[in-house]
């Protein structure tokens, strides 16, 4: 799983009939080797641009679906509240 940073929503008039019903929103990773990188998730829980959230990539992100048949590589999964300090 990866944290990451709400950038924006993405809108999208023309996609996949798989795709039809799904919100994407434009990510930047946080922390670790791929900071700063860009992606793009399917937001399935709401969140906003500014919060920090959880992603779940590969095919664990289409079993988040419930579909296998989906073209989708990031979902997000859960919305960060408060870091842990160890």
């Amino acid at each position: 799983m990866i944290a990451a940073k709400v950038m924006d929503s993405i809108w999208s008039t023309r996609k996949a009939d798989s795709l039809v019903g799904l919100k994407f929103v434009m990510l930047e990773v946080l922390g670790g080797s791929d900071a700063g990188r860009l992606m793009i998730a399917a937001d399935t829980i709401g969140a906003g641009a500014g919060e920090r959230v959880i992603v779940c990539t590969g095919s664990s992100a289409r079993k988040m679906l419930d579909r296998e048949d989906i073209p989708i590589d990031a979902v997000i999964v859960g919305i960060i509240d408060e870091d842990c300090k160890f």
